[in-house]
């Protein structure tokens, strides 16, 4: 999951597929394109949303998208087109490229639309985000069950 700052977006994509999936069979990670706040906790806002649907993402911390993200990750699922652009840019061939999504594509095919940057918004903003990425989580978690059990 890759947002721009990680503290936002990409920590509540986190814990949100990581609580729809086994932690034994997936392993789910996130990461900014951006280093502006590397080690830190998620934004307050994003950590009080999850906390309201039972979800702790308090064990994240910030860190900056690497190359190694590329072999490590099966899929790379960016909230936007800018960091799906960023992320695209550092990639080394198109095997890594087809690896990377834009999140949003799970749930409307093929539209590009974008997770909005809650950030600079008050907490309805926060809300709104967790909802559109439960929906899209629930879809993605789905999809891998089912490649699973082939």
């Amino acid at each position: 999951m890759v947002c721009l700052g990680n503290i936002c977006r990409s920590p509540l994509a986190e814990g949100i597929l990581q609580a729809k999936l086994s932690s034994e069979l997936y392993e789910v990670d996130s990461a900014g394109t951006a280093g502006y706040h590397v080690g830190e906790l998620p934004d307050k806002r994003s950590v009080q949303v999850a906390k309201k649907y039972g979800i702790d993402i308090t064990n994240q911390r910030s860190r900056k998208f690497e190359k190694a993200d590329f072999d490590k990750f099966d899929m790379i699922f960016a909230m936007d087109k800018s960091n799906y652009d960023d992320v695209v840019a550092i990639s080394e061939n198109s095997m890594q490229r087809e690896k990377v999504k834009m999140i949003l594509n799970e749930l409307y095919p093929n539209e590009n639309m974008s997770v909005p940057d809650p950030y600079y918004g008050g907490d309805q903003g926060f809300e709104n985000v967790y909802k559109m990425l439960d929906e899209v989580c629930t879809i993605i978690a789905s999809k891998l069950e089912i490649n699973n059990e082939r």
